[in-house]
């Protein structure tokens, strides 16, 4: 039997990997004519840490409405492929649990869509894959996207 997925979630990062994401999310979510949800999580710690101290307001303010502008181009580019229930979502907190349990609970997601990567190889060491975290830790089916390979020619 095949599995019909009524709701998809693709966590996008602003990586080179979030294109790739959401392109195969909206193939996914065509194929089986079905909601798709695109989130995108800020972590303000990694802010706070990264700049010694209290990351202002405004500074949250316009990095949260930089990402809302890019998800809503995302969407739009769900809606013009013919994707015809897509939703956007922006949430703070720790991408790991939020996407591997959080929001899919909230939302009941049943499968999610993920980037094999959107770190480089020392935050990967340092922090940990957030693409595995959540393929362990998943309330749902997970399938992780990989890459697109340079064709040889």
């Amino acid at each position: 039997m095949l599995q019909q997925y009524k709701n998809i979630l693709a966590p996008v990062d602003g990586s080179k990997m979030t294109e790739v994401v959401v392109d195969r999310a909206i193939e996914v979510a065509k194929r089986n004519n079905t909601h798709l949800d695109i989130l995108n999580v800020l972590e303000v710690n990694q802010f706070s840490d990264t700049y010694g101290g209290a990351v202002s307001g405004d500074v949250i303010y316009k990095l949260s409405e930089d990402v809302q502008h890019r998800l809503e181009e995302l969407k739009k580019r769900a809606e013009d492929a013919g994707v015809t229930d897509v939703s956007i979502h922006i949430r703070f907190g720790n991408p790991k649990p939020v996407i591997a349990r959080e929001f899919p609970k909230d939302h009941k997601n049943e499968l999610i869509m993920i980037g094999s990567t959107g770190l480089n190889a020392l935050e990967r060491l340092m922090v940990g894959s957030v693409a595995t975290y959540v393929s362990r830790n998943a309330v749902c089916d997970v399938l992780v996207v990989k890459p697109e390979k340079k064709s040889k020619k």
